[in-house]
């Protein structure tokens, strides 16, 4: 069943990645402007899919920006990746450790050995890293151990900075304000200083490797005195 349902996600995947050609932020700005009041549960939807799969989440975040300004494009977008994200994590789950190590592909042993044991700070690290994409962050939390509340807490928390960064090019794009610009750094400063943050404390809560015994004689060894 699980390798069943391992084949129908990568068919589903496939098909997404080689059918979906997302249009650009200018041309995404006016479907959903067209859109008219379910414009927002579109753009919500959208990004849920999106965030759900490998599919880059970054035109969806910009176009976010351009179509609702940085207040609303933020909150929506937000709203977006935690709710796609919190799926990929239950079908992880579901599927289970072995089958997700499949989903992950060549992402597997580098999500696993940081996840292996971690926890808040451990999701937030991966999903802060510059890079590195949301999709094996979600895949991996369900299947090697984040519980649901933490990675939940983690999602919200260390999402925002990067959200607000990409929401803000948007906005910034649409209407090249001061303060819009001042968005922009502000917002990469955010990610930056939380990245550095999370794993400090990351690297803080994980277990040393125990030390080896001391070198000396063997007590069974020694001659009777």
């Amino acid at each position: 069943m699980r390798n069943l349902a391992l084949a129908l996600v990568i068919l589903a995947g496939l098909w997404l990645v080689l059918n979906v050609h997302l249009p650009g932020p200018g041309d995404l700005r006016e479907d959903i402007a067209e859109a008219g009041v379910w414009g927002a549960g579109f753009f919500v939807l959208l990004y849920t899919v999106v965030a759900a799969t490998p599919i880059p989440v970054t035109i969806v975040a910009v176009a976010g920006g351009l179509a609702f300004g940085l207040p609303l494009g933020t909150l929506l977008s937000m709203i977006g990746v935690v709710l796609g994200g919190w799926a990929g994590y239950w079908v992880a789950r579901v599927l289970g450790r072995q089958t997700a190590r499949k989903m992950l592909g060549s992402h597997a042993e580098a999500v696993e050995s940081q996840l292996h044991g971690g926890g808040l700070y451990a999701v937030a690290t991966l999903r802060l890293m510059p890079g590195f994409p949301y999709w094996p962050v979600n895949y991996g939390s369900g299947a090697f151990g984040i519980d649901n509340r933490t990675f939940v807490i983690a999602t919200v928390i260390s999402s925002l900075p990067g959200q607000l960064s990409l929401v803000a090019i948007g906005a910034f794009i649409g209407d090249p304000t001061i303060p819009n610009g001042i968005a922009v750094g502000v917002a990469w400063l955010l990610v930056g200083g939380l990245t550095i943050v999370s794993f400090r404390r990351w690297r803080g809560t994980r277990h040393p490797d125990p030390a080896p015994p001391p070198e000396g004689p063997d007590p069974g060894s020694a001659s009777p005195q």
